[in-house]
């Protein structure tokens, strides 16, 4: 008999991100599939908001908290995850992928003598059993995996599950006890570009990816970088998308070219970068090539913009192709945000 328990580490208000609720929603659903015990462990300075939210689950309820636990922090998320399990007695460790979790629970997972998976898009039932869907290789080759031995730790990436919804109330939770050793570092505060200049945004609705024709020759013979900064980062700053970019046009910083100054590799998109998960994508000045378009595997909808009509795009990799060219296009688009 399987026993599950879900970990999550709350935010800053207490409450819980938007990921943490789709693995809860997760495991809420295996639990009731395998026929399994489910409880729930959380670890923050206050979670008593994030407990409310299972107050319908039906699940035990395990908490970690006090100042000691508001930050990431290694020594100290290791210890608290590692308390909850030994109180739960779990046989599957379900967590979200997140940055937190995925420096904490291998370790956790190592102390117990259990087993961790990383990147895990899927759980079932196949037959009684627990298996999981994962991906390797950059995203671009999925396994089906099953484990014997226990604890089996599962982080769970974003955008794969429904976010649990049930009707908060009032929980009851059991609070464990935890000693912490004196750290040898403080946390003082948090430092972090304003939200106009960040990015990366893994939660926007829409990705807009920017290919090396923004910085190429146009029509009148010269190159207008600057007027391409402008027209990108206008559009990332009024519409509120996550900044992508072609693997061509971040290696061209090492080619002595010019290339957009608020962009590096943590942009790249495709086979050698980053495989997101947004709703929408608009490509520019992108043709579209295979290992560029490998990344978009988990957008829903894709648009692209490009002036050559037999681009890699248009060869059924774009929902729509915009033939048209993509200054005259952002700087029509940039104008109607301003209204």
């Amino acid at each position: 008999m399987e026993n599950i328990l879900f970990i999550a580490f709350t935010e800053p208000d207490g409450t819980l991100h938007k990921t943490a609720l789709e693995v809860a929603g997760a495991a809420c659903e295996l639990s009731q599939q395998l026929g399994a015990a489910l409880t729930i462990g959380l670890v923050g300075a206050d979670v008593q908001p994030a407990a409310n939210l299972f107050a319908a689950s039906g699940a035990k309820i395990l908490a970690v908290s006090g100042a000691d636990f508001s930050q990431s922090r290694y020594p100290t998320d290791a210890v608290a995850a590692e308390a909850l399990c030994r109180a739960a007695a779990p046989t599957i460790v379900l967590a979200p992928a997140s940055s937190r979790s995925s420096r904490a629970l291998p370790g956790v997972a190592f102390r117990l003598n259990g087993r961790v998976d990383t990147h895990v898009v899927a759980v079932a039932n196949q037959a009684g059993a627990l298996s999981i869907s994962r991906w390797y290789y950059r995203q671009r080759m999925e396994a089906v995996l099953t484990r014997a031995e226990r604890p089996w730790f599962l982080l769970l990436e974003s955008g794969c599950h429904v976010p649990y919804a049930e009707a908060p109330g009032t929980a009851a939770l059991e609070n464990i006890a935890v000693a912490v050793l004196p750290q040898r570092t403080t946390v003082t505060g948090v430092r972090a570009p304003q939200s106009d200049q960040q990015t990366i945004r893994p939660d926007a609705k829409l990705l807009f990816v920017a290919g090396a024709g923004w910085t190429k020759k146009q029509p009148d013979g010269q190159m207008h970088v600057p007027d391409a900064e402008k027209l990108v980062l206008g559009f990332i700053r009024q519409s509120g998308a996550s900044l992508g970019s072609s693997k061509s046009l971040v290696d061209q910083s090492g080619e002595g070219q010019a290339v957009f100054e608020f962009m590096s590799h943590l942009n790249q998109v495709g086979q050698t970068g980053a495989t997101p998960r947004h709703q929408k994508g608009l490509s520019t000045c992108c043709h579209g090539e295979e290992p560029h378009v490998v990344g978009w595997r988990f957008v829903n909808e894709r648009r692209a913009v490009n002036l050559d009509p037999n681009c890699g795009w248009a060869r059924g990799k774009a929902d729509v192709l915009y033939v048209a060219d993509a200054f005259a296009v952002m700087e029509a688009v940039n104008a109607l945000l301003q209204k």
